[in-house]
Parts: C-alpha cells; sequence; structure tokens
C-alpha cells in the first residue's frame, strides 16, 4: 500500500533514503529558510498550475508575485495572529538572521520577513507538519482575498 501525505513527507523521504533523524533547532534559521523557500515555491506553484494551463510565462509571472520577498511579507502579516509560540520564535529566528546576499527587488525589511517566513515554512517541513505549513499558507492567501474584496 503506497504512504499517503498524512505519514509525513519526511518521514517518507528518511525511510526511502535511510536519512538519520535531526535535532531542528540546531539548524541555521537561513538553512531552514533555504528547504522554507523551495517548498513555499512548490506549493504556490501547485496552486497556479491547478488554476489550469496556460502558457508557462505567464504562469512564472504569477507565481513571482506571489513568492517575491514583499508578498511574502504581507502574508506573513496575515497569519501572524494563528501562529504559536514556538512558531514565531522560529519565525524571529529566521527574519534576524545575518544574511550575506540582498534582495535585489526588496527592501531589507521585506527581505528579512521573507526569510523569517521561509524559515518557518521549511521548520515545519522538516519537522514533519507539512499539513500545519500547507494550513499557513491557505490562512494567508484566504485572508488576503479577502482583503482585496473588502477594497473593492
Amino acid at each position: 500500500m503506497e504512504k499517503s501525505i498524512d505519514n509525513g513527507l519526511i518521514s517518507i523521504l528518511k525511510e526511502t533514503f535511510s536519512l538519520p533523524d535531526t535535532d531542528l533547532k540546531t539548524y541555521s534559521p537561513l538553512t531552514l529558510a533555504f528547504i522554507g523557500d523551495v517548498v513555499y515555491d512548490l506549493v504556490i506553484r501547485t496552486l497556479v498550475v491547478e488554476q489550469g494551463n496556460a502558457p508557462v510565462n505567464k504562469l512564472h509571472k504569477k507565481v513571482s508575485s506571489m513568492v517575491k520577498a514583499s508578498a511574502q511579507m504581507e502574508l506573513f502579516h496575515r497569519i501572524e495572529d494563528m501562529l504559536t509560540e514556538e512558531e514565531l520564535a522560529v519565525y524571529k529566528r529566521g527574519r534576524n538572521a545575518k544574511s550575506f546576499t540582498t534582495a535585489k527587488n526588496a527592501s531589507i525589511t521585506e527581505y528579512r520577513s521573507a526569510t523569517g517566513f521561509e524559515a518557518l515554512i521549511g521548520y515545519l517541513y522538516l519537522d514533519d507538519r507539512l499539513s500545519r505549513a500547507l494550513a499557513i499558507v491557505k490562512a494567508g492567501i484566504e485572508r488576503g482575498n479577502a482583503e482585496e474584496i473588502e477594497k473593492a
């Protein structure tokens, strides 16, 4: 029988590739953001692709607008109130991490906030709590859609 996502993607990966258990608290926040960036990007790409077939350039533009630092910062501020103390602490570690790179098209505040958000997503993913990461992203998107409707 094939395992479902409910079994935890990390558990499946660890079993399949014989990966050791690690203490996530020892990971640097930038390492968490490194994997969180990919997880968030995959979620957004999936959502965009599932809206229907389109030229790749159009898909790329839509995804880029949703994964850029300013958009991640906005999404974080929409869901900040639903985070646990542990999740908020992970976000803050990521936000406050000293990165040697900077964003080309974002302010330092946007870049650091996005790094914190990515660290949170990465932490939840590596902690086998992908469903929690997805719930956070979903709430942020839904709250953003509600804000857009209110503005209209």
